[in-house]
C-alpha cells in the first residue's frame, strides 16, 4: 500500500501542491490588502520625523505671501484715517445742502388799488385787535404834520370816481367833521372798513382833524362809493399841497381805478358764464 501511494506521488508531481486553494491558506500565507494602510500607531520612526522637520518650514511658506496683505492693510489704514476727514467736512456743511434750490416766482407787483385795500385791512385788523385788548378808544395817529395851513375862508372842491359812482368833495378850515349827503360819516358808511378807506388820505397827508369834509355821492353801490369818496379827497388834498401828490401817487390814492363790472354777453349767461353744452 505505501508502495501504491508513492507510484501515485511520482506520477502527480506537486499536484498538492496545485490543488492547494487560497481558501486552504493560512493567514500567514494570503497576501494582505491592508499592508499599504498605514495604522497610526504603526509608523516607523522615520516616517514619523520627516513631517515633523517639513512641520517648520510651512510657516516660511506662509510668510511669504503675507507682504501682499501688509501693503492692502496699509492702504486700508490709509483710507480709515481720510474717512474721518470726509465725515467731518460733511458735518460742516449746512443741513439741506445737498438738496437742489426751489426755484422762487417772482412776487407779481401790486397795483395802487390793492397796496390801499390790504393797508385799509390791515387798519382795520389793527383796529379789532385794539377792541379786543381795551385800546378801541384810541384814534390813528396821522403819518406826518401838515406842511401848510389851510385857509379859513379856502373851499377847496373836487370830483372822485369809482365803477359808476360819482362823489363831489369840498374840504373846508375845521375841526375835521365829516358830512355826506348830509348824514355823518357813522351813519352812511356803518362798516369800518368803508370809515377807515374814506379817512386814509387825510391820514397820510396829515390832515386829519385840520380840515371838515362835505360830500355829496351818487350811483354804484356802498363800496363803490366809499371809493369814490376817498378819490375826490384825496384829489382835494393835492390842491392844498402839491408836494403830497408823490405820496398820494405812490399809495395809489389819485389812481383811477378803472375796474368794473364786465357787461353781459348775447347768448351767454354772464359776462363769462356759459350755458351748460350738450352734444344731442
Amino acid at each position: 500500500m505505501a508502495d501504491d501511494e508513492r507510484t501515485e506521488d511520482e506520477q502527480q508531481p506537486g499536484g498538492g501542491e496545485e490543488e492547494a486553494t487560497p481558501e486552504d491558506q493560512g493567514p500567514e500565507d494570503q497576501p494582505t490588502a491592508e499592508e499599504p494602510e498605514a495604522q497610526p500607531g504603526s509608523e516607523d520612526p522615520e516616517s514619523a520625523e520627516a513631517p515633523q522637520a517639513e512641520a517648520p518650514e510651512a510657516p516660511e511658506e506662509v510668510a511669504a505671501p503675507e507682504e501682499e496683505p501688509s501693503e492692502e492693510s496699509e492702504a486700508t489704514e490709509a483710507a480709515e484715517a481720510t474717512a474721518p476727514k470726509t465725515e467731518d467736512s460733511e458735518d460742516k456743511k449746512p443741513p439741506g445742502a445737498e438738496l437742489e434750490p426751489i426755484a422762487i416766482e417772482p412776487q407779481r407787483e401790486l397795483g395802487a388799488e390793492e397796496r390801499a385795500r390790504l393797508e385799509a385791512e390791515a387798519e382795520e385788523r389793527a383796529r379789532l385787535e385794539a377792541e379786543a385788548t381795551a385800546e378801541g378808544g384810541e384814534e390813528p395817529v396821522p403819518a406826518r404834520e401838515p406842511a401848510v395851513e389851510v385857509p379859513s375862508d379856502a373851499r377847496i372842491q373836487a370830483t372822485g370816481k369809482r365803477k359808476t359812482s360819482i362823489a363831489r368833495v369840498i374840504l373846508l378850515a375845521g375841526s375835521g367833521s365829516f358830512e355826506i349827503n348830509k348824514r355823518s360819516l357813522e351813519e352812511y358808511f356803518p362798516r369800518h372798513q368803508h370809515q377807515t378807506l374814506v379817512r386814509q388820505p387825510l391820514l397820510t397827508s396829515g390832515y386829519e382833524g385840520k380840515v371838515d369834509v362835505r360830500v355829496r355821492v351818487h350811483g354804484g353801490g356802498i363800496s363803490g362809493q366809499a371809493g369814490a369818496v376817498r378819490h375826490g379827497i384825496a384829489r382835494a388834498l393835492t390842491e392844498i399841497d402839491a408836494d403830497l401828490r408823490g405820496e398820494l401817487k405812490r399809495r395809489g390814492l389819485l389812481t383811477r381805478d378803472a375796474r368794473a363790472k364786465e357787461r353781459r354777453k348775447a347768448g351767454l349767461k354772464k359776462a363769462r358764464k356759459r350755458p351748460q353744452f350738450s352734444k344731442r
